[in-house]
């Protein structure tokens, strides 16, 4: 039994040491210089990150870079105004250095014609700017939207949400359940509700809406 065990221990050592000698192997210390491809000038702060992983490093100010990557990564190479680059490590690299000169190209971008015109003169262009349409802000808009016409306007299109409308439901039931079994009493000689119909005449709520 004891056997057994020793030989199980020598097993998983060997097992060990042969999977990091294997990583060992596979190890590979990636270091280059990045430049452009049209006057070969060196290229600062350059990303050059190895793809799927989180590992990367940039290119300090003369292009020089250097990472650590494992033979079969594929390197990416990225930086503002150039096109993106993609650069395989061999899995027969022989031992564990390899260098490279990453040659980026330009990435040119087209827009669409601008044409900036002066005014003809500053009078025509003081009285383009005293008649220009100047939106409201935030505060002048809550103004207009408490004055009393546009409330009476907003209360008439807005429809009810759902609060307005369970409170509205359950006060018109209540009404209904309340004469339950009695005729329910009549406005007609009731002051206040005289009083109220003059003052929403007066508003003109009953005024027929334009179309």
């Amino acid at each position: 039994m004891v056997k057994r065990y020793i030989l199980f221990i020598l097993i998983v050592s060997i097992s060990f040491q042969f999977k990091a000698s294997a990583q060992q192997d596979s190890v590979v210390q990636l270091y280059g210089v990045v430049m452009t491809a049209d006057s070969l000038m060196a290229l600062p702060r350059v990303s050059v990150m190895v793809k799927g992983q989180n590992r990367g490093t940039l290119t300090n100010e003369k292009g020089i870079f250097s990472i650590v990557v494992f033979k079969g990564d594929v390197v990416e190479f990225s930086s503002i105004g150039y096109k993106d680059r993609q650069t395989p490590i061999p899995m027969d690299v022989e031992g564990n250095q390899q260098s490279i000169i990453q040659l980026m190209v330009t990435d040119t971008f087209f827009h669409p014609v601008a044409i900036i015109r002066p005014k003809p003169t500053p009078e025509q262009f003081a009285r383009d700017f005293v008649n220009l349409d100047v939106n409201d802000d935030d505060v002048e808009t809550a103004r207009k939207n408490n004055d009393e016409a546009k409330k009476r306007v907003l209360i008439e299109t807005l429809p009810s949400d759902g609060k307005e409308a369970v409170a509205a439901s359950l006060a018109s039931s209540a009404r209904k359940y309340y004469y339950t079994g009695q005729s329910p009493p009549q406005n007609l000689f009731n002051p206040i509700a005289w009083g109220k119909f003059i003052q929403a005449w007066k508003r003109g709520d009953f005024k027929r809406k334009k179309k």
